[in-house]
């Protein structure tokens, strides 16, 4: 049954709406998926605030235009279209899709994305999937900054144990 104009006109609103609070954005062909497959893929988004949303590209189209987004045109994009939006960390969504795809190449494939309002290739979709995601760059500058403490720390310590090392000969040296 087709949408109503007060339907299009929501799903436009929504979709505004999910573009303007979305860090980052995948576009993803999902054809040959099935339910209970789209349905894991939804819940393993939600898990780290991303969203997986289907809506007929022409609206898509309308809503990614209104926001002035250059060199991206969905109609002509092969398939059925899902936007996957990444509210919190950029690189979250791509990794995620990528992960997902793994064993189901012929079923999903990334076409593209939109990082900081510009239209990202398929190509540069998969190198951000690949980047590590801000916790693995958080411990990675926190061992960073911990390596020169711990190294410091180690240094003083051999001291002390050389000390002790010294003492222990010269008793055992009187015993």
């Amino acid at each position: 049954m087709p949408k109503t104009k007060l339907q299009k006109g929501e799903i436009l609103r929504d979709l505004a709406a999910k573009i303007e609070k979305s860090k980052s954005i995948v576009f993803t062909q999902f054809d040959k998926l099935g339910v209970k497959e789209n349905e894991e893929l939804r819940n393993k988004l939600k898990e780290e605030n991303s969203e997986y949303m289907v809506a007929k590209k022409t609206l898509m189209d309308i809503a990614f235009k209104n926001e002035k987004i250059k060199n991206l045109n969905i109609k002509d994009m092969d398939g059925r279209v899902a936007a996957v939006f990444g509210y919190e960390d950029e690189v979250a969504p791509a990794k995620i899709v990528n992960g997902f795809i793994k064993g189901r190449e012929e079923k999903v494939s990334f076409l593209g994305g939109i990082l900081e309002g510009k239209f990202l290739s398929k190509e540069e979709v998969l190198a951000l999937a690949k980047l590590p995601s801000k916790q693995e760059l958080y411990a990675k500058v926190v061992g960073s900054l911990n390596a020169p403490i711990s190294g410091f720390v180690n240094v003083l310590a051999g001291n002390i144990r050389g000390l002790v090392n010294v003492l222990k000969a010269i008793e055992e040296k009187k015993a």
